[in-house]
């Protein structure tokens, strides 16, 4: 059995040090890489990965929104420097079956994309299997998530704002009106 993997990670350097670990493993054959949302969208019609290893923050579609939009066509891992669980329930909300932190052990990684492949939820360290039932049962409940509720543009600009970008850079980057930025920073 062999599992195919695309790496999306908008550092080069990590993506290299990436598939270096990732083609030790006899198993793993990594069919593409991307180094940003959009373009990991059109990899994952193209190559068909089993797995998609996804940085959670890089500009423009970040990892959450990709999983998201890539979810049924291939299983997310999320690697994250973000150990917030905010972050891990939106992962698995967003149809990310792994969620592991930068810092963690290579093996963390590998462990992950096995399990992903075998259809099976990993949280890496310092999480837990408690923690794993814990957020499962969080992304099942039937509260509304007010996240959601937006477009895809509105989680754009959202994400842009958290960058500190100004509506004017906003607007210059996604090719539409300063007021535009505006609404769907109201929505």
């Amino acid at each position: 059995m062999t599992i195919k993997i695309l790496l999306v990670d908008d550092h080069i350097i990590v993506r290299q040090g990436l598939r270096k670990l990732l083609e030790s493993q006899k198993n793993f054959l990594i069919v593409a890489e991307a180094g940003d949302g959009v373009e990991a969208i059109k990899l994952v019609d193209s190559f068909h990965p089993d797995v998609t290893v996804l940085d959670i923050m890089m500009p423009g579609i970040g990892g959450l929104e990709v999983a998201r939009q890539v979810q049924g066509k291939t299983r997310g891992v999320i690697l994250s420097m973000h150990s917030n669980e905010a972050y891990v329930v939106e992962a698995i909300r967003n149809g990310a079956l792994g969620y592991v932190l930068k810092d963690s052990q290579a093996n963390e990684l590998i462990q992950a994309i096995q399990a992903a492949y075998e259809n099976r939820y990993y949280l890496g360290t310092p999480f837990s299997q408690q923690s794993v039932n814990s957020y499962l049962e969080k992304v099942r409940s039937k509260q509304l998530d007010p996240y959601e509720t937006l477009t895809r543009r509105e989680r754009e600009v959202l994400k842009m704002t958290a960058e500190g970008l100004t509506a004017a850079e906003i607007s210059e980057k996604l090719a539409i009106s300063p007021r535009t930025v505006e609404v769907h920073r109201a929505n």
